[in-house]
């Protein structure tokens, strides 16, 4: 027989307050759990063992009750556990596998064994944005750690509503929850909490965005474009056009293109960063001309984007991204386009221009590296909606 209660050890000076902890007792043995809650006198009720009724409206005590419950909760769990071995078990054992599970528990250590798994199998991009979620969630609780199952369905809508009220747009928050959600299943799948469905008040689909892609008349302008008087915009170019030339290919990929992956047969052949495909690209004067204006005599890669001197090549990557991402951003102003210009308005562009000429969605899903034709269609997606506005226009012209 074991029972768990909960206990109020006042303070030695009437006006402090007290602690609260809990006495697990198995096999006449008594040890005693400690909690970080504290309670004045006149806020517990001896006779019940619990809070004080007239207490109970308090936010304060409405919170400490509400994580009370949780940690009752988390006991019995524990030694139901314990007792479906039927091997003998002690009062200690049950105080050792509590803690065991609350740390299991933690949500930064929870972000911190899943970032730690993606880098592992070099997931590297999945593992920042894990990390980026995780910072958000500790913007929303205040920099406090919390444990899983605290993550009601009430804290999420109000993380969620933090979040808006930040001004963060639907598909970032929707993106974050799908992580946190993520972590949470894991840590559900793995038996160490009750799947209480948390998110099921939140958004965690996917809107579609702004159009993103250039007609290739812009794709024509930008090549025109006299910039030999500025070498940081004439590069971003043509690393904007070189992406576009490779079927959209993402920035990340060209950066970790190695001169080995340029074989003799005429091919670039590269294993996507994202999805790990393997994917084999016919090699065009085109693509030639860009290389040879930046050819990298000292280092392994294709492209001048990573440097050679051992350093954090995921940080060359993005800095580079960065400074690129920002020069487009004035070709964007300089040929008088109305959206922001980025590296991945090339691979959107690709997309697009070859829906125009008439390329079946399955080939341009393969061109592309997809894992399936419903991610390309969610690039396509604003240019179906231009041919049904023209079809429309066309009929009502028509009237």
């Amino acid at each position: 027989m074991t029972t768990v209660k909960v206990k109020f050890s006042p303070a030695s000076n009437a006006a402090e307050p007290g602690s609260i902890y809990f006495a697990i007792t198995h096999e006449r043995v008594t040890r005693r759990l400690a909690t970080p809650y504290r309670l004045y006198a006149h806020e517990w009720d001896a006779r019940c063992a619990a809070l004080a009724a007239s207490c109970e409206q308090s936010q304060r005590l409405s919170l400490m009750a509400r994580r009370l419950q949780l940690t009752r909760e988390r006991l019995q769990r524990v030694i139901a556990t314990l007792a479906e071995r039927g091997t003998a078990y002690t009062a200690d054992d049950i105080v050792s596998r509590y803690h065991e599970l609350a740390e299991r528990l933690s949500v930064t250590a929870a972000f911190d064994a899943a970032i730690a798994r993606l880098r592992r199998n070099a997931k590297l991009r999945t593992a920042e944005t894990y990390a980026s979620a995780l910072n958000s969630l500790m913007r929303y609780t205040g920099g406090c750690d919390m444990l899983l199952d605290e993550l009601s369905a009430d804290t999420i809508e109000d993380y969620s509503g933090f979040l808006h009220r930040r001004g963060l747009v639907p598909n970032t928050i929707s993106f974050y929850m799908r992580i946190l959600r993520a972590v949470y299943n894991r840590a559900a799948d793995n038996g160490d909490l009750p799947d209480t469905k948390p998110f099921r008040r939140v958004y965690t689909g996917v809107d579609k965005t702004a159009k993103r892609a250039l007609p290739l008349s812009a794709v024509q302008q930008i090549k025109a474009l006299a910039l030999s008087d500025s070498p940081a915009l004439d590069y971003a170019r043509d690393m904007f056009l070189l992406s576009f030339y490779l079927r959209g290919m993402s920035f990340v990929d060209m950066a970790y293109l190695h001169k080995s992956d340029l074989v003799k047969t005429g091919y670039v052949t590269y294993r996507r960063r994202k999805t790990g495909r393997l994917l084999k690209i016919a090699w065009t004067p085109q693509m030639q001309s860009v290389v040879d204006k930046y050819g990298c005599s000292t280092t392994p890669y294709l492209l001048p984007i990573i440097g050679n001197d051992g350093g954090d090549t995921r940080r060359a990557y993005r800095n580079a991204a960065c400074r690129i991402n920002h020069n487009l951003k004035t070709i964007g102003h300089l040929i008088g386009l109305s959206v922001p210009l980025t590296l991945y308005v090339a691979r959107h562009s690709w997309a697009t221009a070859a829906r125009s000429k008439g390329v079946p969605l399955s080939v341009i899903s393969e061109g592309m590296g997809h894992r399936s034709e419903a991610t390309t269609r969610i690039y396509l997606a604003s240019l179906d909606t231009a041919a049904v506005d023209n079809a429309n226009a066309m009929i009502i012209a028509s009237i």
